[in-house]
């Protein structure tokens, strides 16, 4: 008598098949390879509004300090040394509680040298802090 047994039906699985994993995963990759570079160029900020945003600034009260290539220092386009910079910030920090102060530094400025004029606004107490700068040149050409 034979006997019919399944016991061909009950072995178990000694491997997994990973082909539909590596699948998704390449699929999930290549998706990412194409929008990353587009979500990196975009630039649209919205600035949040608030019911308690102070007035704008008065222009008369906003200062400018310029750093040059050679770290000269200059409020208003007076050139001044660090110590007399310092002192006159202060002075009209006192004078004008309001303050705004614009940093305009030179494209080739080493950073510490930025940081170190912050620091010295920082010290005067003066809170009301922006940094100017240009446009790129697009043409190439020589800047004006």
């Amino acid at each position: 008598m034979r006997r019919f047994s399944d016991r061909n039906a009950l072995h178990t699985l000694s491997e997994l098949n990973v082909t539909p994993l590596l699948d998704l995963a390449f699929v999930l990759l290549i998706i990412f390879m194409i929008t990353t570079p587009l979500i990196e160029n975009s630039m649209d900020l919205i600035v949040p509004t608030s019911a308690t945003a102070k007035a704008e600034i008065n222009p008369a009260s906003v200062q400018t300090v310029s750093i040059d290539r050679n770290d000269a220092l200059k409020l208003n386009e007076q050139p001044l040394g660090e110590a007399e910079l310092a002192e006159r910030l202060v002075e009209l920090k006192k004078s004008q509680p309001g303050l705004a102060v614009v940093v305009r530094p030179h494209k080739e400025l080493p950073v510490q040298d930025f940081v170190r004029v912050m620091d010295l606004l920082h010290k005067a107490g003066i809170t009301k802090v922006g940094v100017m700068t240009r446009p790129e040149d697009q043409g190439g050409g020589a800047p004006r």
